[in-house]
């Protein structure tokens, strides 16, 4: 009989999806989910409804009877598995701390009950080496953490053929403010002005798209820049493949699967110089780490590593090789999966 998984999270995210699909495809587990209803725009609400929430997640066990319930994030949802009544419990932290933002009045809570999380939860996941410092310094017992990415999928996301003569460069962050793409604009209004042809996609959607637009246009580079907004999934890896760089400039980073599916399909990563980029670039070794809005030494590396293309084209088989290696979603999938069935049969 097929095992049976709870999921606590937002259930329509990338990320989830993945996870949740590589426990179907590789572990052959039935997975139920339950979220918040309340956006978090409706602050108040959304807490009251949390309030309430584990009496409704106690009612699904009663009645679903899963094997195992896992979380999404180590405070939050990860909390309310914590607290779910389950005999087998995994947490994954999502982000560098998950204690986000560190100035909110809710921190010290956000703390007490992620530590709580960490004690109740059986398998925890760190989706990369940042996150796993993160639970040592908390005093978290590591033997229960597994550090392994969720991966990608290498058949959808495989090598370019871009062998344009220009910088032919996308971004594939929501555009929200801490993903910095008018940082990025600016640095590409550098290159304009010092006469330099590019080319630069802008994929996705977000409270920022406007603003971004406007400010292209400010720049004089609109002709040049290609806002996509949001597309299907199934149209990524052929942008990908179109690039030849991806930047990525956020404030914060977990792991990003965004770069990794640019590394596969053959894209030189700049990326912001944080230490959920730095546990998988190295300046001007496979990629470049660009200080947090510097735009003059954003504009600068993309200049460099456009006039050095023997280095570019060595870096992108090597990222290519690194991620077939080491975030490879068939394979990473298929130890999660595993590692899930042998939580389940030792809890028994």
């Amino acid at each position: 009989m097929n095992k049976k998984i709870l999921f606590l999270g937002e259930s329509y995210r990338a990320d989830a999806i993945t996870w949740m699909k590589g426990l179907k495809e590789f572990g052959d587990f039935e997975i139920i989910t339950w979220e918040l209803q309340t956006s978090n725009n409706r602050r108040s609400k959304r807490i009251l409804e949390y309030f309430f929430a584990p009496i409704s997640i106690r009612k699904i066990i009663k009645k679903e009877k899963p094997d195992m319930v896992i979380a999404e994030r180590t405070t939050s949802y990860g909390f309310l598995a914590a607290i779910s009544g389950s005999k087998t419990i995994a947490i994954a932290q999502q982000g560098r701390t998950d204690l986000w933002p560190e100035e909110s009045k809710l921190y010290p809570f956000k703390k007490f009950i992620q530590k709580y999380a960490f004690q109740k939860a059986h398998l925890i996941h760190a989706w990369g080496p940042v996150m796993a410092v993160h639970m040592k310094a908390t005093g978290v017992d590591m033997d229960k953490v597994l550090v392994l990415p969720k991966g990608i999928d290498l058949s959808l996301f495989t090598p370019s053929t871009n062998h344009s003569d220009k910088i032919e460069a996308i971004v594939t962050r929501s555009l929200q403010p801490e993903y910095r793409h008018d940082s990025i604009l600016k640095a590409f209004g550098i290159l304009n002005k010092k006469g330099i042809d590019f080319s630069l996609t802008i994929v996705g959607d977000g409270n920022r798209l406007q603003f971004l637009k406007d400010l292209a246009k400010e720049l004089q580079i609109d002709k040049k820049v290609i806002f996509t907004g949001r597309i299907p999934n199934t149209e990524l890896p052929k942008l990908l493949q179109q690039s030849n760089i991806y930047i990525s400039m956020p404030t914060t980073e977990g792991v990003s699967a965004s770069l990794f599916e640019a590394m596969a399909s053959n894209c030189f990563p700049i990326v912001s110089d944080i230490p959920g980029n730095q546990s998988w670039i190295t300046h001007r070794e496979n990629g470049q780490l660009i200080e947090v809005d510097n735009i003059e030494m954003l504009a600068n590396e993309l200049i460099w590593s456009f006039e050095n293309p023997e280095f570019r084209n060595q870096v992108i088989i090597r990222n290519r090789k690194f991620v077939e290696e080491n975030a490879n979603y068939d394979i990473n999938m298929k130890v999660i999966a595993d590692q899930y069935h042998k939580l389940i049969h030792s809890r028994k």
